[in-house]
């Protein structure tokens, strides 16, 4: 297989055949005919983890690691709920949470959802929160 770069960019003029929705469909299959059938759910017009992981590789391929990691995360966080999201974004903020209630979250990334990346980013943030003073602290 090999990793795409900078030439398959953007994906949706170059690599039309990689992008797919959450629910299978090709982008060549969403059109207003088949919306006007009814063919085609709100789910259709969702990104798809595979297609945040071809974004990774391309910014990859041009050295920029950091946005590869984000495309990564973003691709391990899709099958996670919005409200989820939300308590987990509202857990990281200071103060909001204790090093082990961050831990915890991070446990439950990796294990139930197999969130790794984000897992891995969720105890980093912990290790810093414990640092500079900006976690809760448990109230005995």
């Amino acid at each position: 297989m090999r990793t795409l770069t900078r030439e398959d960019y953007p994906l949706g003029d170059k690599r039309t055949e990689l992008i797919k929705t959450p629910t299978g469909k090709t982008l060549n299959e969403l059109t207003l005919q088949e919306a006007l059938q009814g063919n085609i759910s709100s789910e259709d017009f969702r990104i798809s983890p595979e297609t945040l992981l071809h974004q990774a590789e391309i910014a990859e391929s041009l050295n920029r690691d950091q946005l590869g990691r984000n495309f990564r995360r973003a691709a391990e966080l899709i099958n996670i709920s919005d409200q989820r999201i939300l308590e987990i974004y509202n857990a990281l903020r200071p103060n909001r949470s204790t090093k082990d209630e961050l831990l915890t979250i991070a446990e439950e990334l990796k294990t139930e959802y197999e969130a790794i990346e984000n897992s891995k980013l969720i105890v980093e943030a912990a290790e810093v929160y414990e640092r500079r003073g900006l976690l809760r602290q448990d109230e005995d």
